[in-house]
């Protein structure tokens, strides 16, 4: 099945989005800053209004903009967002955090794939952050976790749409049978199609992707 996954800046655009076609939201507040946890009473609204249209919601536990390299203060805040969303009934998180030298901060993952329990997790884009080694051993490490997908862009911001084609096929061929992909980035309902027939993928994601 066919998945278009809008990112939704708090309540802005949900009812639009699902209208247009979207078959899935990400939540958050802050795009500005490339998204950050939304209030507990934003989540509980869309929460109601997803599940009146049948649609999935994915939450974002980021307690602020910049790099993923969090505090152990920043990490139980996030514990706790993760608990009370739990509470009023979140089954789909998306997360991610890194060490200081940019590897993946397994130990902080551990923590919150502990909280999330048996909810759906969403490794988000701090694996772009990643080197490409690093990447193919976060795949293997991610997936024999629980982690369900890994949304990325596959390239840096300044990287053209060719080279990020074919970084997405060699992130797919190195996923494949063990995590999904998510490609997102950039994607847009006018370039929508070509990101399907170039990669074969199934979902895309992003703030632009249905209208």
């Amino acid at each position: 099945m066919l998945i278009f996954e809008f990112c939704a800046e708090n309540l802005t655009f949900i009812d639009k989005a699902i209208a247009a076609g979207a078959g899935r939201i990400e939540l958050c507040d802050n795009l500005a800053v490339g998204g950050t946890t939304p209030s507990i009473g934003v989540i509980k609204e869309a929460l109601k209004r997803t599940r009146e249209q049948s649609v999935d919601l994915c939450v974002i536990i980021r307690p602020r903009g910049g790099d993923f390299v969090y505090t152990d203060l920043e990490v139980e805040a996030m514990l706790t967002d993760i608990r009370a969303a739990k509470e009023i009934g979140v089954s789909s998180f998306v997360l991610g955090a890194l060490t200081s030298d940019r590897k993946l901060d397994q130990r902080v993952m551990q923590l919150l794939l502990a909280a999330c329990g048996e909810a759906e997790v969403v490794f988000h884009m701090a694996f772009d952050e990643l080197a490409y080694t690093d990447q193919l051993e976060a795949i293997d490490w991610l997936s024999i976790h629980g982690v369900d997908r890994i949304l990325t862009r596959a390239g840096s911001i300044d990287a053209t749409l060719e080279q990020r084609f074919e970084h997405y096929h060699r992130l797919l061929a190195a996923a494949k049978g063990k995590i999904q992909i998510l490609p997102g980035g950039g994607v847009t309902v006018e370039n929508r199609a070509l990101f399907l027939e170039q990669l074969g993928v199934c979902q895309l994601h992003g703030t632009r992707i249905v209208f």
